[in-house]
């Protein structure tokens, strides 16, 4: 008899080959087919070659990131962590993100109403009497005469000169306030005139900018150097935005450019200003020890020029907010040689270039802007000449009293008495 199980089947199940159940299961050539490679399904997403490779480079990046927030915020030279913060990110290309956030928290300056604290307070100095000793002041060099204010009617003590510091008794700084414009009225600037007669100017080199090299001087006024010593106030702007260059006792940083508005320091302890390779004083010579180079003046021969008005954010410093109005500073020289620095909040370039023409600048330049780096101080022998009372002019200012009495980490102008 024939058998009924056909060629290729299963005697013992009468399936075919291809239809044999595995052991566990399942049919050959089905949906259940074990995944090829032998790999078990739902393979874990960190054990994929290009999961691993951006987890290292993670790690990397924040390992990085750490060690260089970590030295910004930590790196001897003072300021606030936001300050720092804020210097890192525009050192590592992160500008326009610092400059985003500061739109956020920027606040247009108020209009009208009056100063916060009066014009004739205690950072104002002590008054100097009408019949002011003059013969013993070099001619030309007597009190200031008073300064009218912008903003019209002056306050008690607007505009009035007050003794800040004295040399063998001969004030050698006088300060004032003044409103900046008529329209700002709850805001006051600072305006303080120096005799360089009776004083020495000395430029000192930040902890960061200009950084370390051979500078021949400290970045602070340390212990045991304080003798003698009558201002402090701040410089211009990060060398790198400045438009020109730096130079002391030998060592450059950046490029010394004509045309730019600059500090010149003499080894006799004298101040000039003016434009670089324009004049007799703005030339590198052997007697010059600093030079400290800021954009373009705000005051030339006299005059204001029109392009304070001209681009006033690309051309005069990256504001806080994109704002005109903001802290700024500036420094300047009168016909007769004194040295003026202004500074204040609710400036545009035009009002700062305006309040160092109203006090006599026939050569002026902006300094540096916003309130992290404006700052002008004097200082009170007391009964410790060896290490005199740091004060601040604007006690409204950010930065405090003694900002210089550790590492800075701006470059910064100190000057003593002669």
């Amino acid at each position: 008899m024939r058998s009924s199980v056909t060629s290729g089947s299963d005697p013992g199940t009468g399936m075919h080959a291809h239809e044999r159940p595995y052991p566990g299961g399942g049919h050959r050539g089905g949906a259940h087919r074990p995944p090829r490679g032998g790999r078990p399904p739902g393979r874990r997403l960190r054990d994929r070659r290009w999961v691993r490779i951006l987890l290292i480079m993670l790690v990397v990046f924040f390992g990085w990131f750490s060690w260089s927030m970590g030295r910004a915020l930590t790196t001897p030279g003072g300021g606030t962590v936001a300050q720092r913060v804020a210097e890192w990110a525009r050192d590592h290309y992160l500008g326009p993100l610092v400059t985003l956030g500061e739109w956020f928290t920027y606040s247009a300056p108020k209009v009208g109403g009056k100063p916060a604290f009066s014009l004739t307070g205690p950072s104002a100095g002590a008054p100097v009497p009408p019949k002011h000793v003059k013969h013993r002041v070099r001619p030309g060099f007597a009190v200031p005469k008073r300064l009218s204010s912008p903003a019209g009617t002056p306050l008690p003590g607007e505009g009035e000169w007050r003794a800040l510091y004295r040399v063998n008794h001969v004030t050698a700084i006088y300060g004032t306030f003044l409103r900046p414009d008529n329209v700002h009225t709850s805001y006051a600037a600072a305006i303080i005139s120096m005799n360089p007669h009776l004083l020495r100017f000395q430029l000192r080199p930040g902890t960061e900018d200009p950084g370390p090299g051979n500078w021949g001087a400290s970045a602070d006024i340390p212990p045991g150097a304080r003798t003698g010593l009558a201002a402090t106030f701040n410089s211009g702007f990060k060398i790198a935005q400045s438009g020109g260059g730096f130079y002391l006792n030998g060592a450059y940083r950046g490029v010394l450019t004509k045309g730019e508005a600059t500090m010149v320091y003499y080894r006799s302890g004298g101040l000039a200003m003016g434009v670089w390779g324009d004049g007799p004083h703005m030339h590198m010579t052997h007697n010059v020890v600093g030079v400290r180079q800021n954009l373009h003046p705000i005051v030339l021969n006299g005059q204001i020029p029109a392009s304070v008005d001209s681009n006033v954010q690309t051309n005069w410093g990256a504001t806080l907010g994109g704002g005109y109005y903001v802290w700024r500073s500036g420094a300047g020289v009168t016909r007769d040689g004194r040295i003026i620095y202004a500074y204040g909040p609710a400036l545009n370039v035009r009002t700062l270039a305006e309040l160092l023409k109203r006090a006599g600048c026939v050569e002026a330049m902006e300094l540096d802007i916003n309130p992290d780096w404006t700052n002008f101080m004097y200082y009170k022998p007391g009964n410790d000449p060896a290490n005199p009372t740091p004060v601040a002019m604007l006690p409204n200012q950010l930065e405090p009293a003694a900002r210089y009495y550790s590492l800075a980490n701006r470059d910064f102008t100190a000057v003593f008495a002669r």
